[in-house]
């Protein structure tokens, strides 16, 4: 298959992709070819990244293309002769080509230490069929890891898509995804992760991580500024996470495996500056019953049928003294009436810590048509550089911005992330923002009290009202008038038109 980089950024391209990937899959179960797919897309971007650092040095007389630490001084991965896409390629069709890209894959990590235990190393077994292991390795002729395709995050979408569709295949509800680049974007817009400690405690494949590494770049702060803090309960997902990080020079503690954020906290610790999260919609097995005792509950105990809560207070747990989190739920989690829930939004709101709710258009996840809002926590309402908002709560109605990308999935704009943005960095009281103003159908501050006479419940359609509309002046009786006439009217032609019509049928012998 031939997918230039050009055509890479257009509308349907990972559809295209997975239909012809799909098809190879033949008889395999998905949860093995999953891992089989994906180990070479990791495999393939490093080579891409590789290659083309090879080419440049190559051009260039000082340097040595086959010195590896060339590649170190530009944070890319050093590639092994045996291990290099070209390499892999040129053997895809031999009967050992599954052996070979075991032997790439030691390679690599003998040869780049934070890839250790990272890449998967099975593609000798006998199950796995050879020919499809060829076919698979020609599907993916396309570019994934030069910069140009990391600028498009060729990667991150193939992958997005990928692991939802196998998520589908396997009958997982929701499946395992990575937040859509624009939702990112949108979240680290808003907290803006200058410096300071990052956590992600369901990080997934790390977009959070680097949308916050562009961020900083964007506003020409330093790197080095911010650390990195994540966890992840998926195996597949916490190596793509670690490779993601690596591969962009981002250092990360990930900890030393993957584990399940509520029963075994890698991070126990830690107090962070900023937290970004999308954790998994509603989850209702995730073990609730053996936790009833614990430390992070602080504001109530939540139902073991539902996670949402449990995440919220994971989150509020983890927060320094003024640190503030922004993350993903479902839209549920702002007016749910199960009676744990309503007693933890109760004292999460009078102990002033929800700073924001922004609802979100709907069909932006690849996964899930559940409709989501922003959660945006703090501890400290009054922090230095801000206002002081204490008692106060804003809401952002953005169900009506974005854009349709295809048939069934939509986007936010950057002309739409930087409204929502402005909005709230304006009633922070951020001066390069502007003033802050209330806005019909879009934003309210509302005060505390407004809060308790709304019951707790958090829906910003509640707050902001419905959108004013453009009066043109009409007097209310001259315009039913009008309308009544052009109704009339139109009555009357179709009446015309319908005897017309009749005539000519006779006409040609048809009794109407």
């Amino acid at each position: 298959m031939a997918v230039s980089n050009n055509n890479s950024a257009e509308l349907g391209f990972e559809q295209r992709l997975w239909s012809m990937a799909d098809k190879l899959r033949n008889n395999m179960d998905a949860a093995e070819y999953k891992h089989v797919v994906l180990g070479l897309l990791f495999l393939k971007y490093i080579s891409d990244a590789f290659e083309e650092e090879y080419e440049r040095l190559s051009n260039d007389e000082w340097a040595d293309p086959e010195d590896p630490d060339e590649y170190l001084a530009n944070n890319i991965f050093w590639v092994p002769q045996e291990a290099r896409w070209s390499y892999i390629k040129a053997n895809a069709k031999k009967p050992e080509i599954g052996q070979i890209i075991d032997n790439a894959m030691v390679a690599i990590e003998r040869d780049n230490n934070s890839l250790k235990g990272v890449l998967p190393k099975d593609y000798a077994r006998p199950e796995l069929d050879k020919t499809k292991l060829g076919e698979i390795i020609d599907l993916f002729s396309f570019k994934v890891g030069d910069k140009d395709s990391q600028a498009h995050d060729v990667l991150g979408r193939v992958y997005e898509y990928f692991l939802n569709n196998f998520a589908s295949a396997e009958g997982k509800n929701g499946g395992q995804f990575y937040t859509p680049r624009t939702v990112v974007k949108l979240l680290v817009e808003l907290i803006q992760p200058f410096k300071g400690r990052i956590y992600d405690p369901c990080c997934g494949s790390g977009g959070m991580f680097v949308q916050s590494q562009e961020f900083i770049k964007a506003h020409q702060g330093r790197i080095g500024d911010v650390a990195v803090y994540g966890q992840e309960s998926n195996p597949t997902t916490w190596r793509l996470c670690k490779m993601n990080l690596a591969i962009r020079g981002i250092d990360n503690n990930l900890g030393e495996y993957h584990a399940d954020t509520f029963h075994d906290d890698l991070h126990k610790n830690l107090k962070a500056d900023y937290i970004l999260a999308n954790p998994p919609f509603n989850i209702s097995d995730w073990g609730g019953e053996r936790l009833t005792e614990d430390h992070r509950w602080k504001y109530g105990v939540p139902p073991a049928g539902n996670a949402n809560y449990a995440w919220i207070q994971h989150i509020v747990s983890k927060l320094a003294p003024s640190g503030t989190a922004a993350f993903i739920l479902a839209n549920g989690s702002m007016s749910t009436n199960q009676s744990r829930e309503v007693a933890i939004r109760k004292n999460l709101i009078e102990n002033d810590l929800v700073e924001a709710i922004v609802t979100l258009p709907g069909q932006l996840f690849y996964s899930t048509q559940i409709p989501v809002c922003v959660w945006v926590m703090t501890k400290n309402k009054a922090a230095k550089n801000h206002r002081n908002r204490k008692g106060e709560i804003l809401f952002i109605d953005a169900r009506k911005l974005g854009y349709m990308v295809d048939r069934v999935r939509r986007e936010l704009s950057d002309k739409d992330i930087q409204k929502i943005a402005r909005t709230f960095h304006a009633w922070r009281g951020q001066e390069e923002a502007g003033e802050y103003e209330d806005i019909k159908g879009f934003c309210k501050s509302a005060t505390l009290e407004e809060v308790r006479e709304h019951e707790y419940i958090l829906t910003p359609g509640r707050y902001v009202g419905i959108e004013e509309t453009e009066d043109d002046g009409e007097a209310f009786a001259d315009k039913m008038a009008r309308l009544t006439s052009e109704l009339a009217e139109q009555f009357a032609k179709s009446r015309e038109l319908e005897e017309e019509i009749r005539k000519n049928l006779r006409g040609i012998g048809y009794e109407v």
